[in-house]
């Protein structure tokens, strides 16, 4: 179906378009070859692009139908693998627009291996050896696997220096200071500068003409440097969409990874070594396959001649190889060569950069922040890359992690943090060094979704097109930003409506302006019932008073501060729910034992797939339909399913001993964890209802998992110790705050869809939520103030240890299994509580009880009521 919403005039769209689809073969494409994107808006080809179905099919046809033997053997089958990696090599470079002449290839495992071997062979010179220091010069936007290869420059006594785009252009005054450090005299020594054809952060393309002028040393810094300048560009990400012509830019090493290109085969790079340069690579290792002749007993070598040869240690990925064959033809096949592939991508990325840079919400202010360097004029400067951040109506930065959740919500599939690019973020999120030293502090790792700390953005959101990409992915994108992130109505740039030929009625919004589209193939009113406005959640701040002086009125438990909020109501303990298979169905019960990870038995087992890996209803959303119940005094746990037999599973772990028990060693939200088996008939049982191989653990009882987010002051030995769960021992909500969630999911046009979160009942929107303890106040959010909780009947108390991710398992209807937008959608941030519990073995949670509560104001001591 073809998807309406935004779209400028016949004159910019035909411009943008004309070089869009191949001849009109996409849609047929899509259909025909990447089938498995029904449904799903791909958006991440900067981290791979995806293969096609052909080209799977014709490497699988290929090895049925030929033996490949070890190319290092002599035989016939050796010789075909031989012949066959030898007509990969000059195809490859064929595809650059080079020969064997020119350049020798040599195959790696990928970009990063290629980049390591550069690092660890280059003929490094140091001051100790009566020279001057070979530089390792890099630009800042470059991947982290170039900036690491100082690691092995630095050793070998090269001098680092990293430089700005700005500084190759700059004040020569300011540059000479910088420079004049090294104290260079000689003229024979080797440095190498590296940078990208393409940045992997924002899609900049930088000057091939660079390779020329800096090894002629026109450009500054590299004019005042003796020496003899070598380049190195990273092309891993420009030629997944462009094309690099080794004739007219002769850089002298060039690394590359397939995946990249293909999709097919992953773990297979290469690097291209300019013949005239090979000299500068030495070697001291030696693998199989790359001596003329050695000796074990004498230290005695000599390598064979060829650089390939000498760098390809042991085997080499043949079948990998042979597939990349296959992946050149499927891709000149489909699209014609990277001409056309560069045009159609580019033309996705100018149409999604002008809409996207001309959204406002309706007080005028921009939605997103695009990190840029350019106006997306021409591929020549610009890769399909679009790098951005997206600001809600306040002009504040909406988390990445939050931009990510949603978008897989909606099947979008996009990258979120720094791209393995730290100087690229660094340089357009405007974070300095000490910002990243400070944030290490506060916990942010690279890749992890700690994405705003102290107001600042740690990372951002990147989209990139591929070859296979349409204009549906594109409009499906920017309608996900509208329905999810624009404050209605939507507004335009002035200069953006300019730019488009945009035609309709014009209101001025201050610095911005509103526009009604008027066309003739959409209508006004069948874009705005596209449209659905997503509200930021209006939270109520809780206001809390001090009950009263009287000491009869205050908690009896000596050293706990608790308190009431206003109108004196009572803090109950609702319900209770136990999760005995993790992501299956809940237990609710009015009284349970507490164990030593929390509520006993909760979370204890999972359920893996064949490769043991733990499966969550993220993965396999019908585990919700299956319901265990536990028999205390009988010791037996019952798992039932609709059309299924019941089948019981001991609570005890079974010994050990048992030649016949399986063990599983899996993550679960990061952290390793061993599962003793359950046995055949149980496993058969779960496959059978879920139509996938399977298998049910139970936690070991030999393996100690500890939270990771305790108490201040308290050792990890000391940490609460947890199941099967995510983070902690328990996780709290409350009803309040349902109850305001269902009126704001209804507010903003809630759907009555069976699977709808907001026809659900308020008892199954809690059931979305998957919360250990439910409470009850009388107002929503008044958790938000607790730091910790005393229960009627627990002696110990319950420290709250922080907000509880939330991801799109709250949006599955726990009575069918099926998928909504709700409420996460809605959900502007996550409002339920985790918290750990301290207390034994021998105290019980109660239904009905008391709740007693400490918030983060100090020296508050109240009561909380009869």
């Amino acid at each position: 179906m073809e998807q309406r919403g935004l779209l400028p005039s016949q004159d910019w769209f035909e411009e943008t378009f004309k070089q869009y689809g191949y001849g009109g073969q996409i849609g047929a494409t899509r259909a025909r070859e990447f089938g498995r994107l029904a449904g799903v808006t791909y958006l991440d080809h900067g981290g791979t692009t995806l293969y096609p179905h052909s080209q799977i099919n014709h490497f699988y046809q290929d090895l049925a139908e030929n033996i490949y033997g070890n190319p290092h053997s002599g035989n016939v089958a050796s010789r075909l693998t031989h012949d066959t990696i030898d007509r990969v090599r000059c195809r490859i470079l064929h595809h650059f627009n080079t020969s064997p002449e020119e350049y020798a290839l040599i195959f790696t495992s990928g970009c990063t291996a290629a980049l390591k071997l550069v690092a660890e062979s280059f003929q490094w010179t140091s001051a100790e050896h009566g020279e001057s220091r070979s530089r390792f010069c890099y630009l800042t936007d470059n991947h982290t696997s170039v900036v690491g290869m100082r690691g092995l420059s630095v050793p070998a006594g090269a001098l680092t220096l990293p430089i700005n785009l700005d500084e190759i252009h700059g004040d020569k005054n300011t540059l000479h200071e910088k420079i004049s450090m090294a104290k260079e005299e000689n003229y024979h020594i080797h440095h190498l500068f590296c940078y990208p054809a393409q940045s992997n952060f924002s899609g900049t393309k930088y000057p091939l003409s660079w390779i020329k002028d800096i090894k002629a040393k026109k450009l500054y810094p590299f004019s005042r440097i003796p020496g003899t300048w070598n380049v190195l560009v990273d092309a891993a990400s420009f030629v997944c969409t462009s094309q690099l012509d080794l004739s007219l830019y002769q850089a002298d090493f060039i690394p590359i990874s397939f995946y990249k290109l293909f999709g097919f085969p992953t773990g297979l790079g290469a690097l291209l070594v300019k013949n005239e340069n090979e000299h500068l690579l030495g070697k001291k290792y030696f693998g199989g396959g790359t001596a003329a002749s050695y000796l074990s007993a004498e230290h005695f070598y000599v390598p064979r001649q060829s650089v390939s040869e000498r760098f390809e240690d042991g085997t080499v990925s043949f079948l990998d190889i042979i597939a990349v064959n296959h992946g050149f033809n499927a891709l000149e096949k489909i699209t014609g060569g990277m001409q056309n592939i560069m045009l159609h991508t580019f033309s996705l990325a100018r149409y999604t950069y002008t809409m996207l840079s001309g959204m406002r919400h309706a007080n005028g202010r921009p939605v997103v922040w695009i990190y840029s360097d350019n106006e997306f004029e021409t591929p020549d400067i610009q890769g399909p890359i679009i790098n951005f951040n997206i600001l809600n109506e306040n002009g504040d930065i909406v988390g990445y992690a939050k931009v990510d959740k949603l978008a897989n919500l909606h099947n979008i599939y996009l990258r979120t943090g720094c791209f393995c690019n730290s100087g690229g973020c660094q340089q357009h999120l405007r974070i300095s060094n000490e910002d990243v030293k400070n944030n290490l502090k506060a916990g942010h790792i690279c890749g992890d979704t700690l994405d705003m700390i102290d107001g600042r953005p740690t990372g951002s959101v990147r989209i990139s097109f591929g070859y296979m990409s349409t204009f549906d992915d594109a409009q499906t994108f920017l309608k996900f930003i509208i329905d999810c992130f624009v404050k209605q109505p939507l507004c335009f740039d002035k200069d953006i409506l300019s730019k488009l030929n945009l035609c309709g009625t014009i209101e001025e919004k201050g610095e911005s302006w509103s526009e009604n589209f008027t066309n003739e193939n959409v209508p006004v009113n069948e874009i705005s019932s596209e449209i659905a406005v997503t509200r930021s959640l209006e939270v109520e701040v809780p206001f809390y008073q001090h009950f009263s002086d009287n000491p009869s009125e205050r908690n009896e438990n000596p050293g706990t501060s608790t308190i009431i909020s206003s109108g004196n109501e009572f803090v109950t303990l609702t319900n209770i729910y136990l999760y005995p298979i993790k992501s299956c169905a809940p237990i609710e019960v009015k009284k349970w034992p507490i164990g030593k990870h929390g509520l006993l038995y909760d979370r204890a087992w999972m359920i893996a797939n064949h490769n043991g890996i733990c499966l969550s209803q993220k993965q396999e959303p019908r585990l919700c339909l299956i319901h265990p119940h536990i028999d205390l005094e009988q010791g037996i746990m019952t798992i039932n399913a609709e059309g299924m037999d019941p089948i019981m599973v001991s609570l005890e772990e079974e010994s050990e001993t048992q030649s016949s028990l399986q063990f599983c060693q899996t993550k679960v939200c990061g952290d390793r964890v061993k599962g003793l088996g359950c046995g055949e008939n149980v496993a058969e049982w779960i496959s059978t209802f879920l139509e996938r191989q399977s298998y049910l653990f139970r936690q070991s009882s030999d393996f100690q998992r500890v939270m990771k987010k305790h108490k201040e002051g308290q050792s990890l030995t000391q940490a609460p110790s947890l199941s099967l769960v995510n983070e902690a021992q328990y996780l709290l909500i409350n009803k309040a705050s349902i109850l305001h969630l269902k009126e704001q999911i209804l507010q903003r046009g809630g759907t009555c869809d069976s699977n709808s979160a907001a026809a659900l009942t308020t008892e199954e929107l809690i059931h979305c939520f998957r919360a250990n303890l439910v409470i009850s106040t009388m107002r929503p959010y008044e958790e938000d103030e607790w730091t910790e909780i005393i229960i009627d009947g627990v002696s110990s108390p319950f420290q709250i240890v922080g907000l509880c991710s939330r991801c799109q398992m709250i949006c599955i209807n726990q009575e069918n299994g099926k998928r909504s937008k709700e409420p996460l959608q809605t959900l502007s941030s996550c409002r339920d509580r985790k918290l750990p519990a301290t207390s034994g073995l021998s105290a019980f949670l109660t239904v009905g009880s008391r709740i007693f509560v400490k918030t983060k104001e100090e020296y508050t001591v109240t009561s909380a009521g009869q």
